[in-house]
């Protein structure tokens, strides 16, 4: 078990519903895409350069970069701040993806829905990075696609052994999809009341996993 407030089951939690949030208001909000995750755009960027539709290219292309640059960003912040003594790099990765989603929220539909996707690329990214244990187990909060894999993988072997940890971390992806999907669904009530403006609810959400980790010193810088 990790001693990380970090990777707790809670910070996990809540991180899953905030992805699923941005996933959903990206789609309603921001032109019908999905910046989480950037398979779905470095596919339609092949299938843009196939039929030579150049000037599309830039709609897929500009995310896809600064989903690279978050990473980067991440981990030149986790160099960075490995072992200082104040703040923890993880907390310094929630700030800054806050500071960023909160930009969003004024940046008008239309369009500015490139730059808009491009930010919300760019601090899923962040989060992605920077978020990628619960209790030890690896896992992801922008996407579910591994998080299904690993749930059903740990199911089979309690299946096949009876082991008990096995069930207990099957349940536990279980959970985090269950959560990306009532993130997803409360993203997208919020999009239809409140518009553009619903990604502020994100940065709530998001400013409650920063309270979590500053509760809790963290114990490791890992």
């Amino acid at each position: 078990m990790s001693g990380q407030r970090s990777e707790s089951y809670l910070v996990g939690a809540v991180l899953a519903v905030a992805g699923g949030f941005l996933d959903a208001y990206t789609y309603i909000c921001r032109g019908h895409v999905f910046a989480n995750a950037q398979t779905g755009n470095i596919v339609l960027l092949g299938v843009n350069l196939a039929a030579g539709e150049w000037t599309s290219l830039l709609y897929y292309l500009i995310p896809i970069l600064c989903f690279f640059v978050g990473i980067l960003a991440a981990e030149m912040i986790r160099n960075r701040f490995f072992a200082h003594p104040a703040i923890h790099w993880r907390q310094i990765i929630v700030a800054i993806e806050i500071a960023v989603l909160f930009a969003v929220g004024f940046m008008p539909a239309g369009d500015w829905d490139l730059l808009a996707n491009a930010c919300v690329s760019f601090a899923c990214s962040l989060q992605v990075q920077g978020f990628r244990k619960v209790n030890g187990n690896p896992y992801a909060t922008t996407m579910c696609t591994g998080n299904l894999r690993s749930a059903t993988e740990h199911l089979y072997r309690y299946y096949k052994t009876g082991d008990k940890e096995a069930l207990h971390s099957s349940l536990q992806y279980y959970g985090i999809i269950g959560l990306f999907i009532a993130g997803a669904a409360i993203g997208t009530a919020l999009s239809g009341w409140w518009g553009i403006y619903a990604v502020w609810a994100v940065c709530a959400v998001l400013a409650a996993v920063l309270i979590l980790m500053i509760q809790k010193r963290e114990e490791k810088c890992v």
